[in-house]
């Protein structure tokens, strides 16, 4: 018995350390070196973190849950980011689709470059049923738009596309009714070349307790940290080109710790925000993440409201995306 029990214990260690071996051989080898603590604020990412705050604080608090079911809410959302890409001087244009016999809207605006190829920098601005969505995706939200306004009037070479995304969360949820999955279709459909997408989604909430993260398959844990104080880089095996560049530029900037994986979509959370819907639809795309229910303690409660999150540390990893598309769009 115990000879067989032995057996059995060196055979799960072994697969165990071969699988940690495969994902870390084919997808967390990353370049650049992570920062071990976040920055301290520039001036200008000091007026960056009050943005992010007031639209943060419009979305969860004024507006609050928006989702089909809070239908009104959900349109005051759409309207929010159509005046907020207006007032930046964006024209704003609604990708309109049907569900349940309502009129959904995936808003957009485009700055034209001189080349053909597309970068999409999107958010879902909805949020799931019984939740003011602060984290989950007011913060998603928020960056799209302040990444927008910083772009408003700069020469780009390749086309830059903000999109809101309307219908990411449960039960349309990885299916073909999420805006996104609508929206990549249509792009698909236009010929549209798109070079790459970013989704940020849920990323807000740090933190500097010891066990703070998790992960959710075995072995992770044994090759990333176990304090959620880091902003995450998620991709499928074909966008690892797209990650690792991305990386690359963000981890110059030395703002904030970051860790990145290149993985199978099967693994949990790989998939999970509107990439998933550009991967569906053959372009490469990554997910910028705090790594949502692996860490914040509110995700998809009631109690994800704006007080829960670390404006200064979000507001670093704003500013490091800023100079990651100017990299990508030039």
């Amino acid at each position: 018995m115990f000879r067989r029990a032995l057996l059995i214990f060196v055979r799960i260690t072994g697969a165990v350390v071969l699988v940690v071996g495969l994902l870390w051989w084919f997808g967390v080898r990353m370049p650049g070196k992570s920062v071990s603590r976040a920055a301290s604020l520039s001036a200008d990412e000091i007026s960056l973190r009050d943005e992010l705050r007031s639209d943060v604080q419009t979305l969860a608090s004024e507006i609050g849950e928006r989702n089909m079911d809070r239908y009104l809410q959900l349109i005051a959302a759409a309207e929010f980011i159509e005046s907020s890409f207006s007032k930046a001087g964006l024209p704003p244009r609604r990708d309109t689709y049907e569900l349940h016999g309502r009129n959904c809207h995936n808003i957009e605006t485009e700055i034209r470059g001189s080349s053909p190829q597309i970068v999409v920098i999107g958010a879902h601005y909805d949020s799931v049923l019984g939740c003011p969505g602060a984290n989950d995706n007011g913060s998603g939200v928020a960056a799209m738009l302040a990444l927008a306004r910083r772009f408003v009037g700069k020469p780009v070479g390749q086309t830059l596309r903000f999109v809101a995304f309307v219908n990411e969360e449960p039960p349309y949820f990885l299916s073909t009714q999420m805006g996104s999955y609508v929206y990549a279709g249509r792009c698909k459909d236009r010929g549209d070349q798109v070079a790459g997408m970013i989704s940020l989604e849920t990323i807000g909430y740090f933190s500097d307790a010891p066990h703070s993260q998790s992960y959710p398959a075995p072995g992770l844990g044994l090759l990333y940290p176990t304090t959620g104080n880091f902003i995450g880089f998620v991709a499928n095996l074909g966008s690892r080109q797209l990650l690792r560049h991305t990386l690359s530029i963000f981890r110059n900037q030395k703002k904030i710790p970051s860790e990145a994986a290149a993985l199978p979509a099967l693994i949990p959370g790989v998939s999970w925000s509107d990439h998933w819907s550009f991967w569906k639809h053959d372009y490469p795309a990554i997910m910028i993440t705090d790594t949502a229910p692996f860490r914040y303690p509110h995700y998809h409660l009631p109690t994800d409201t704006p007080e829960k999150l670390d404006y200064d540390r979000f507001a670093l990893v704003v500013s490091a995306m800023q100079e990651v598309v100017v990299d990508l769009v030039r």
